[in-house]
């Protein structure tokens, strides 16, 4: 079992967004703005859509991998910390799912 963490992937990606973008694919993705960050995060994303539907739980695995870190570096993109998205889920779970989602819906 590995003790690799959300935070150590942040901590990775704060160091790799500072190396050059030709030898950081982190810097490249981060030189190119929030948009293109997005853009490939949205990919990575309908992989592992689409693996989750017809593909071997490793596969499901591997494109989860891909879905977290594209979101870190979306994150990052945005400067947005992954204690300020942990606080927000925190304080989430202090009611029930449906509670917390009803709360979030606008008056029509």
């Amino acid at each position: 079992m590995s003790n690799f963490t959300l935070s150590d992937l942040e901590t990775i990606i704060e160091q790799r967004s500072s190396a050059g973008a030709d030898t950081s694919y982190t810097a490249r993705l981060l030189e190119k703005g929030p948009l293109k960050c997005a853009e490939k995060f949205g990919e990575e994303a309908v992989e592992l859509a689409l693996a989750t539907a017809a593909q071997a739980p490793e596969d499901v695995a591997n494109e989860a991998a891909d879905v977290l870190y594209h979101l870190m570096v979306v994150l990052r993109s945005r400067g947005v910390s992954l204690d300020q998205v942990m606080d927000i889920l925190g304080n989430r779970t202090a009611q029930s799912g449906l509670a917390e989602k009803a709360a979030r819906k606008t008056p029509e």
